[in-house]
């Protein structure tokens, strides 16, 4: 079947659906546009409403990608800040609405950062600027931003990145630990709106991303002997790993 006509049903369940997630038009113009092929893998489903795994990293079901896309829905021209790019997808959706030129993404994930600006580039949006940073320190180099969406659960709204936001700008994100409610939250630090609960992956710290080495030395350690004896039939080589020298 045709990948626009896929699309087109797609944003068309959304909306009518009994607890509809696309409301608005820009919204609904905006997924219809912007391709999903480039961002799933080759063998899931681009269209059906359900999450798929790249690179280690979750590319979101379309219904909840409208959730966040509802609650960021930038205008033409206004500056957007997306925390935790992943593959990308999210980056498109709001550089359909906001325009290729104002969207910046980050991802603490070097790979992930590599794989986005590949993607984008597919998809049409090779304008969209993708770096390697923190998310909790966000890019203060282009700041200010009206909009910043961070797709990580954090405690507590990142200082950094309130302070880059515009007088009247809006952080979206995933708030609380076991349960997290979907906030947006002003320059201020306090919560404007709160909604509905989201499950997301904790805000990284370096050190911490799929793949880089474990920071805690014994799991490390651990690790590493698990992969040699399974490497070689006569097991354990050494009593002690030179971490130093690797």
């Amino acid at each position: 079947m045709d990948a626009e006509l896929l699309r087109r049903d797609m944003v068309d369940s959304l909306e009518h659906e009994a607890k509809a997630v696309v409301a608005s038009d820009a919204v609904a113009s905006a997924m219809r546009t912007v391709p999903r092929e480039p961002f799933v893998p080759d063998d899931a489903m681009p269209y059906a409403d359900r999450a798929a795994e790249r690179l280690g990293t979750r590319v979101l079901a379309p219904s909840d990608a409208a959730r966040l896309f509802e609650a960021v829905a930038p205008d033409p021209g206004e500056s957007v800040l997306v925390v935790g790019v992943g593959v990308g997808y999210t980056a498109a959706v709001l550089a359909e609405l906001a325009g290729s030129r104002y969207v910046h993404a980050i991802d603490i994930d070097r790979r992930l950062v590599y794989e986005a600006r590949s993607n984008l580039r597919n998809a049409g949006y090779e304008k969209v600027f993708v770096d390697c940073a923190d998310g909790a320190d966000g890019l203060p180099s282009y700041a200010p931003y009206d909009h910043i969406l961070v797709e990580a659960a954090a405690i507590r709204p990142p200082e950094r990145l309130l302070a880059q936001l515009s007088e009247t700008g809006r952080l979206v994100l995933p708030l609380g630990s076991g349960n997290q409610t979907l906030t947006v939250v002003g320059s201020d630090g306090d919560p404007r709106e709160r909604l509905g609960t989201v499950a997301f992956a904790p805000m990284l710290v370096e050190g911490e991303q799929a793949t880089t080495l474990d920071r805690n030395r014994t799991v490390r350690e651990e690790h590493e002997r698990s992969r040699r004896a399974e490497s070689r039939a006569n097991g354990w080589e050494q009593e002690w790993i030179d971490w130093d020298r690797r």
